[in-house]
């Protein structure tokens, strides 16, 4: 008998599905003209991939797969790898996907309601409009930026500001729903990963340069959006040591005499008036105020700028600790 013909997809990795077609050109798991709309596939679908099936890029879409079971059995780190696959609105309720793979594949609008996502990658998966009510996502990995997030930017860079903006807030609602569905599990390190970056995507829709955009990226550095408590501490720092220096280059005055760098002090002397700038530096930031030491000239307009910021982050920080630590 000769021998039937074989599906054509071809994995991005240029691996070739070794199925017979159907007729379509395409095996039944790969042809995305067959309707497996309201199909039950579970238990078909559970033999086929551990029968070792060709299981990149299947087209699943709108099918039923309630419960179905694709933990690898005896190997809690190793899982299936279903990159590629497209899942739009396939029905996963209360699916066991410990594990799993899904780089740069389809779950939009996908019911996953109960499903366990432990340690899943999903990766350049669309996740816009998926039904996360009660699934577990420990670990979960969705990446550093979403399908829709790098999309996003491609455009913006090509002057493409309605394409933009739809894919930035399209990444928004899918961090949005990912954030809700982790505090409902009390997942809140996860949350507020989330949380940061679905307000990054809020701040990517203000149009470009405008007063929105560079104030919500100033409030980005300073403390991530309340989500980074380290920012504040690392802005504090920062600000402390370049008032020093202005103080070590301006200089002022103690009851020693005046302090600043002088090429013609010694290197031992010009040490220790910059020490004893980065003490007063310390002292204005934290609005201690001592009196043994007072900015003269121009230093006296840096001591107002870094006591009123020094009173504000300090107060900045308490508030972004306290929220990070009550969760």
């Amino acid at each position: 008998m000769p021998e039937l013909p074989k599906c054509k997809y071809v994995s991005p990795e240029e691996k070739p599905c070794p199925n017979s077609d159907m007729g379509a050109g395409y095996c039944f798991w790969h042809d995305p003209k067959f309707d497996k709309g309201n199909l039950d596939l579970t238990e078909r679908l559970e033999d086929y991939v551990r029968d070792g099936g060709f299981i990149h890029g299947l087209k699943l879409r709108r099918a039923n797969l309630k419960g179905l079971n694709l933990v690898v059995r005896g190997n809690k780190s190793k899982g299936f790898d279903l990159s590629g696959s497209d899942l739009y609105r396939a029905n996963l309720t209360d699916a066991h996907l410990y594990n799993l793979t899904l780089k740069g594949g389809s779950l939009m609008k996908a019911d996953l309601s109960g499903a366990n996502l432990h340690c899943c990658n999903f990766e350049q998966t669309n996740l816009l409009g998926v039904k996360l009510a009660g699934a577990r996502l420990d670990n979960i990995k969705v990446g550093h930026t979403l399908q829709q997030e790098i999309e996003g930017h491609q455009a913006e860079k090509a002057h493409d500001l309605d394409k933009a903006l739809d894919n930035f807030e399209q990444s928004e609602e899918i961090y949005r729903s990912l954030r809700k569905a982790s505090e409902q599990q009390g997942l809140f390190e996860l949350s507020g990963k989330f949380a940061h970056k679905e307000l990054i995507m809020r701040r990517m829709q203000f149009p470009k340069y405008s007063s929105q955009r560079i104030t919500s990226r100033l409030v980005d550095l300073l403390c991530g959006y309340g989500e980074r408590p380290m920012n504040v501490v690392t802005f504090s720092l920062s600000l402390i040591f370049i008032c020093s220096l202005c103080y070590f280059t301006l200089g002022v005055q103690s009851s020693e005499g005046m302090m600043a760098f002088n090429l013609s002090n010694s290197v031992q002397q010009n040490f220790y008036d910059f020490v004893s700038c980065l003490y007063f530096s310390v002292v204005t930031f934290t609005t201690l105020g001592y009196g043994d030491i007072t900015p003269v000239g121009l230093s006296r307009i840096i001591a107002a700028i870094e006591a009123f910021s020094g009173s504000f982050t300090l107060a900045l920080f308490v508030v972004v600790f306290v929220k990070k630590m009550t969760r």
